[in-house]
This record gives structure tokens, C-alpha cells and sequence, in this order.
């Protein structure tokens, strides 16, 4: 019997990967788009490397700074990425 949690990945990809890689499609720097966000580089550095969520101010200078990619989808990617980190964590405590 397949259940609801089973629709989840095993695994949870940080949003940051998902900034990491479009970013590099774009040849833009973590500098570059700090500057293009009005934001600090270690904070950009910090969301690369999943140690700083994606907020709601943050997805919009995210918009603003890369206009093909709506704000929406950085949120989605971040409520599914902690969605997913609460799910596996429930699972580990059930086995």
C-alpha cells in the first residue's frame, strides 16, 4: 500500500544547489549576485551552502536579480526542501 509520505524524495536538496547551478548557467558570481541583490556576500555564500533559508525578502531580490525565475519557485523550493528535512527526520525516528 503505497502511502502520502511515500510521495516525498528520500532525500533533501537545499534551494541553494538548485541557486548554485542557475547561477552558473548565467555565468554570475556569488559577488556579482550579491551586488545584483542589494544583499551581502556571505549571505549569498550561506544560502549556496544550505546554511541560510531562502526567506520571502530573499526570493524577491532573488526575482529582481534573475527575472526568468519567478519568486514563487525559490519559496516552493524551500518549503519543499523543509518539508522533506522534517519528513526524513520523522521517518528515522519511526525505524
Amino acid at each position: 500500500m503505497v502511502t502520502k509520505t511515500d510521495a516525498y524524495p528520500d532525500v533533501a536538496i537545499p534551494p541553494g544547489e538548485y541557486l548554485a547551478e542557475e547561477s552558473k548557467a548565467r555565468h554570475i558570481t556569488q559577488k556579482e549576485l550579491a551586488r545584483r541583490m542589494g544583499r551581502p556576500l556571505n549571505a549569498i555564500n550561506e544560502i549556496i551552502n544550505g546554511k541560510k533559508a531562502i526567506t520571502a525578502e530573499t526570493a524577491l531580490h532573488l526575482e529582481k536579480a534573475m527575472p526568468e525565475i519567478p519568486a514563487r519557485f525559490w519559496l516552493n523550493l524551500e518549503s519543499d526542501y523543509q518539508l522533506t528535512r522534517a519528513l526524513l527526520k520523522q521517518r528515522a525516528k519511526v525505524t
